[in-house]
C-alpha cells in the first residue's frame, strides 16, 4: 500500500514538474514575439508592471497551492481537509481584497515611485488578478493534497495559453490600429487575467463540492493558527517560488530613476530599459532546464529521509547538483557566446549584449539555490530559505541604484548576480552537513566541467570567427548560425564530459537520452 502511494506521488510530481515547465517555457517565448512587435519602448512599459502579476501569480500557481497541499495531505478525513481548506481560503480572500484596493487606489502613487506616472492604468488593470487568486490557490492546493495533480496541470497550462495567445493578439491590433504603449500595455495586463480565469473554470467540478461542503465554523484561535501558518511557512515558500520575480520588482522601482541621475533623458531610459529587460526571456529559458530537475528533487529526497538512506539521500542530492549545475553553466556559457548573435536573431539588434550577457549568469546561480533549496526543505529547514531570499532583496535594494548611477544599466545586471551570489552563500553555509561535498570530489567536479565548458567556448568561438569571414551578422544569417551552434555546442560538451567522466553512469541515466549516449560510447571504444 505504501509502494502504491508512493508511485502515486512521484506520478503526480512527474506530471506537475511538466506541466510546470510547458507553462515556463509559454511563459518565456512569448515575450520575443511580443517585443518584435510593440519594440523596445513598448516592452517597458509591460515589464515595468509584470513583476506585479508575477508575484501574484507565482503565488498561485506555486508557493500557496504547495502549502495548502501540506495542510490538507496531514487530515485524515474530507470534513477536516474542507474545514481546513475554508479556512485558507476566507483568510486568503481578505488578503486578495486588500491587495486588490491597495494597487487599485494608489496606482498613480505606485507609478510615480516607477518613475513614470503613465504606468497607472496597467498597475489598475493587473491587480484585478488578485482576486482570483485565493480560488486558484485553494483549488489546485486541495487537489495536490489529495494526490490528484491533472486539474492543477491542466489549468497551468490552459492559463498560459490563452494569456499568451490574448497578449500576441493584443500587439497586433496594437500595430494595426497604432494604440500608444501605454493603452497596448494595459490591455496585454487583461490577457493575463483572462488567463487566470479560464484556469479557474477548469476547476468548476471543485467549486460545486466547495459550495456544498464548505465548513466556515471555526474559532478565531483555529483562523489566527491558520493565518500564522500561512505567513510563517506559506509566504517563506511564496518568496522562493518568486525570488527572481522580485528582484526584477526592485528593478522596474529603481532603474528608470536611477537611469535619470545617471544623465539619460526619460525617452531614452525607457527605451534602455525596455533592451535591459531582453534578458529575462533567456534567463527563464535557461531556467527551466536546471529547475525542472531540482523540482523532482525534493520527493525522491523526502523517500529516502524517511526510510533512513542516508547514502541514497547524499547520492541523490549530489547528483542533481552536479548535473543542475553542469547543464545551466553550459547553458549560460552558449548563451554569452552567442549573445550578440542570439540578441539579433530574437530581438532585431545586438544592443547591450554585455549587459544581457551579464544578466544571464543569473541561470546558474538560480539553478542551485534552487536544488539547495530543495535539500534544506527535504529535512524541514525552511528558515534558511527565507534568509538567503532576505539577503538576495536587501542587497538588491540597496546596491542597484547606487551602481546604476556609477555604471549605467550593466549596473542592474551585476547587482543581480551579486544579489544572486549573497543568498547563494546563505544557503551554502546552511547546508546539513551530511549533505556537503567532500572538498577534494569537489575540486574533481569543478576542474572537469571547468576543461568541458572551456572547450566547447573553444570550438564555438573558432567557428564564430570561420563564420564571421563570410556572413555579416544580420537576422537572416543569425537564423542559420544560432540553431547550428547550438548544436555544435550541445555535442560538443557532451563530448568532452563523456571523455572526462564528468557524470557518474547513475548521473547519466537520470538525463533524458542518457542511457542511450552511454551505451554508444561504449559501443564506439
Amino acid at each position: 500500500m505504501k509502494d502504491e502511494q508512493m508511485k502515486k506521488t512521484m506520478n503526480g510530481a512527474l506530471v506537475l514538474a511538466v506541466a510546470a515547465l510547458v507553462a515556463k517555457i509559454l511563459s518565456a517565448i512569448y515575450r520575443i514575439p511580443f517585443q518584435n512587435i510593440v519594440g523596445n519602448t513598448g516592452f517597458y512599459v509591460y515589464q515595468q508592471v509584470y513583476p506585479i502579476y508575477g508575484i501574484g501569480m507565482t503565488f498561485a500557481l506555486n508557493g500557496l497551492p504547495v502549502f495548502i497541499s501540506k495542510l490538507v495531505a496531514q487530515k485524515d478525513d474530507e470534513k477536516q481537509r474542507m474545514k481546513i481548506v475554508s479556512q485558507v481560503f476566507a483568510l486568503l480572500s481578505c488578503l486578495a481584497i486588500v491587495i486588490f484596493l491597495l494597487l487599485q487606489v494608489d496606482a498613480k502613487v505606485i507609478a510615480s515611485w516607477m518613475g513614470d506616472i503613465q504606468l497607472a492604468p496597467l498597475i489598475s488593470s493587473v491587480s484585478w488578478m488578485f482576486l482570483l487568486m485565493p480560488f486558484l490557490a485553494s483549488a489546485r492546493g486541495y487537489y495536490q493534497g489529495t494526490f490528484k495533480m491533472m486539474p492543477t496541470a491542466i489549468s497551468q497550462v490552459s492559463e498560459q495559453f490563452v494569456r499568451v495567445a490574448l497578449i500576441i493578439g493584443v500587439a497586433l491590433l496594437s500595430s494595426n490600429f497604432g494604440w500608444d504603449v501605454y493603452k497596448t500595455g494595459s490591455l496585454a495586463m487583461l490577457g493575463s487575467v483572462f488567463g487566470a480565469i479560464v484556469a479557474l473554470l477548469t476547476f468548476l467540478t471543485f467549486w460545486r463540492y466547495f459550495l456544498k461542503k464548505a465548513d466556515f465554523s471555526a474559532a478565531k484561535a483555529d483562523y489566527y493558527q491558520v493565518f500564522r501558518l500561512i505567513f510563517k511557512d506559506g509566504m517563506i515558500i511564496c518568496l522562493f517560488s518568486a525570488l527572481m520575480v522580485f528582484l526584477q520588482l526592485v528593478d522596474s522601482f529603481t532603474v528608470m530613476n536611477a537611469l535619470k541621475e545617471f544623465g539619460s533623458s526619460v525617452t531614452s531610459a525607457k527605451f534602455t530599459k525596455g533592451i535591459y529587460d531582453r534578458g529575462q526571456p533567456l534567463v527563464q529559458l535557461g531556467m527551466t532546464i536546471a529547475i525542472s530537475f531540482s523540482s523532482t528533487l525534493l520527493p525522491s529526497l523526502t523517500a529516502a529521509l524517511k526510510q533512513k538512506k542516508i547514502h541514497v539521500y547524499r547520492n541523490v542530492s549530489s547528483g542533481m547538483l552536479h548535473i543542475g549545475s553542469a547543464l545551466s553553466v553550459a547553458a549560460t556559457a552558449g548563451m554569452i557566446c552567442l549573445m550578440p548573435q542570439l540578441n539579433t536573431l530574437l530581438f532585431g539588434d545586438s544592443n547591450l549584449s554585455l549587459t544581457i550577457s551579464i544578466y544571464v549568469l543569473s541561470v546558474p546561480l538560480i539553478s542551485i539555490i534552487s536544488i539547495y533549496n530543495s535539500i534544506l526543505q527535504s529535512v524541514g529547514n525552511f528558515f534558511g530559505t527565507f534568509l538567503a531570499v532576505v539577503t538576495a532583496l536587501v542587497t538588491k535594494i540597496l546596491l542597484n541604484a547606487w551602481l546604476i548611477k556609477l555604471y549605467g544599466i550593466i549596473g542592474a545586471s551585476i547587482c543581480t548576480i551579486i544579489s544572486l551570489g549573497a543568498a547563494l552563500l546563505v544557503l551554502i553555509l546552511i547546508l546539513p552537513r551530511s549533505v556537503r561535498q567532500r572538498p577534494n570530489e569537489f575540486l574533481v567536479f569543478i576542474c572537469k566541467l571547468v576543461v568541458c565548458i572551456v572547450l566547447m567556448i573553444v570550438g564555438i568561438i573558432f567557428l564564430e570567427y570561420i563564420w564571421t569571414l563570410f556572413f555579416a551578422l544580420n537576422r537572416v544569417n543569425c537564423l542559420a548560425f544560432v540553431p547550428l551552434m547550438i548544436i555544435v555546442g550541445a555535442v560538443l560538451f557532451i563530448g568532452c564530459a563523456l571523455k572526462s567522466h564528468l557524470f557518474t553512469q547513475e548521473e547519466w541515466e537520470t538525463l533524458p537520452g542518457g542511457s542511450k549516449i552511454i551505451e554508444r560510447n561504449k559501443l564506439s571504444k
